[in-house]
């Protein structure tokens, strides 16, 4: 009763908050508070040396109009601290979200946030005035974010990359982010989280991207770690890498929809997981990633790749949940159009290959492709941090459950028949619900949405062991298959899934009850101080 009585309360101090237009760039630090509204009238611009704070339970909006929407960018050089808990998210959203699910996107920006850490990108001079990029791994190496207006006078502003892969651009908790994005031009557009180059001091946790007309997530380069992230009726790649990143990511929730009636890419979700290398396949650095813990819900109907792999990426999937695979489990590069200068090109290995050969060799030295190789070890083994074993390559450990939809092999030819015995294949449902609703034509192809979900897991996921992530500072160890454990189910009570009526099973007055109220991984005293603090008690 006492956590509902504290979202009453929440409800009604935003009836009663002040509206507060945002109307100019935020030149030096300050804080949001949960007792106003902040407007978004424009693209605002955190700028270099400015930090921005936002305070748990307050809320952003904006609206699209004829002459744009409002945006949020925090500039390299800038830091934004989102500071939501389970009882009192940040939420970013239209000025039309009245709590409840519409077929809608596009109503307003997007929240980007550049940094300094390396890039794999082989540009060309712009009006942001560098010069074009070097294929070997460059602290020189800059790229112009996408989907921005540049700036008047200013058209640096926009600019991503340098040399810092431990770059600090603050940290995000329980962030919510509804109704978003912006179609610019052609591969020019807002997605509803875009990551330009930020490093490993970057801290993000409990992030929900709910209806996008673009991608979901979307990072470009850099090292940054993500945690407990969830994505939602994406209209086009759910979760997207472009241009080195070099991260991981763990525990994870991305269900395939639709957001508007476009076509495929625009309003239709695409692929689950797009990962490209960089800019230029044979550049340096490549995205090479590890993902631990993520469960997906695929468009069974017309959906494309759970896992789509361009230019040079390698990528380890490890104790995931697969639910359906749309078009294929694994899709190749040159598969869409992107012609054929990834895998294998110019000497670098194919995808084949690369679920043969190990990350490491014996002297714990990353693979490096013959291709622009020159740097010595210690350098390229800091680039590659976020692969410490196993293959370049890998789907492993994971469940991988309904071969019937479009295709009947759950894998793509290149894949090796060995990485089968890793895996468990099964028709079962391996959560503990799932509801799907009447199927939906939408930009000429097909989508079965899904209505409710309890995402924990059950027979396969969780009767089989697991294998473990590695204690290495960011990954938690755990026992069991997928993006949740059979007794905590961390969307309650702070997401638009739950708001909206899509997670089933678990009460929001519960919140997620581990008793990790500060989302660290550890239950204990520092717990106890988050409670406390959010009951408004100082501990005196």
């Amino acid at each position: 009763m006492r956590m509902f009585t504290f979202a009453a309360l929440a409800v009604s101090s935003v009836a009663l908050a002040e509206n507060i237009d945002v109307v100019d760039d935020i030149v030096t630090s300050e804080t949001w508070t949960a007792d106003n509204v902040y407007n978004l009238t424009t693209q605002i611009y955190v700028r270099p040396g400015a930090t921005l704070t936002i305070q748990g339970g307050t809320r952003v909006v904006s609206t699209a109009t004829a002459n744009g929407s409002g945006a949020l960018c925090v500039t390299n050089g800038a830091q934004l601290f989102v500071n939501g808990d389970s009882n009192a998210p940040v939420v970013m959203t239209s000025n039309l979200d009245d709590g409840t699910w519409r077929a809608s996107c596009n109503e307003w920006g997007n929240l980007t946030i550049c940094g300094d850490a390396y890039i794999g990108f082989d540009g060309v001079t712009n009006s942001g005035g560098f010069p074009g990029n070097t294929l070997a791994p460059s602290a020189s190496n800059e790229a112009n974010m996408e989907g921005l207006v540049e700036e008047a006078g200013n058209p640096t502003l926009n600019n991503y990359g340098g040399g810092d892969d431990n770059y600090d651009a603050g940290s995000i908790s329980y962030l919510s982010i509804r109704y978003g994005g912006r179609v610019v031009g052609l591969s020019n557009e807002l997605n509803g989280l875009s990551l330009g180059a930020l490093g490993r001091g970057t801290q993000i946790h409990h992030v929900e991207i709910m209806n996008n007309v673009d991608d979901g997530i979307e990072i470009w380069g850099g090292t940054v770690g993500l945690k407990y992230v969830t994505v939602w009726n994406i209209g086009d790649d759910s979760f997207d890498v472009d241009q080195g990143w070099r991260g991981k990511a763990q525990f994870g929730l991305i269900v395939q929809g639709y957001s508007r009636n476009a076509s495929q890419g625009s309003g239709l979700g695409d692929n689950i997981f797009e990962f490209d290398g960089a800019e230029n396949s044979d550049a340096q650095p490549r995205t090479r990633a590890t993902i631990y813990n993520f469960t997906t819900v695929a468009n069974t109907e017309s959906g494309d790749g759970t896992t789509t792999w361009r230019d040079n990426a390698s990528v380890q999937y490890r104790n995931c949940i697969f639910i359906g695979k749309g078009d294929k489990l694994v899709r190749a590069d040159g598969e869409d159009g992107d012609g054929s200068s990834g895998y294998g090109h110019n000497g670098t290995l194919t995808l084949a290959e690369r679920f043969e050969t190990d990350a490491r060799n014996g002297n714990g030295q990353p693979y490096v492709d013959a291709v622009n190789s020159s740097a010595d070890g210690a350098f390229m083994s800091s680039l590659y941090q976020a692969q410490s074993d196993g293959k370049l390559s890998e789907i492993s450990n994971c469940v991988i459950a309904g071969f019937g939809d479009i295709s009947d092999d759950p894998y793509y030819e290149v894949v090796p028949s060995t990485m089968r015995s890793t895996n468990v294949e099964t028709s079962d449902l391996p959560i503990v619900n799932l509801v799907r609703g009447a199927v939906v034509t939408i930009g000429g192809k097909s989508v079965n949405p899904v209505t409710s979900i309890d995402p924990r897991p059950t027979a396969a996921a969780y009767n089989q062991t697991a294998s473990p992530a590695p204690s290495d500072g960011f990954f938690i160890p755990v026992n069991y298959r997928g993006g949740f454990s059979s007794d905590d189910n961390w969307l309650a009570g702070w997401t638009a899934a739950d708001e909206y009526g899509f997670i089933d099973g678990v009460s929001s007055e519960c919140g997620s009850c581990s008793g990790d109220a500060n989302a660290d991984g550890v239950v204990g005293f520092q717990d106890l101080t988050t409670v406390l603090g959010n009951w408004g008690c100082t501990g005196n």
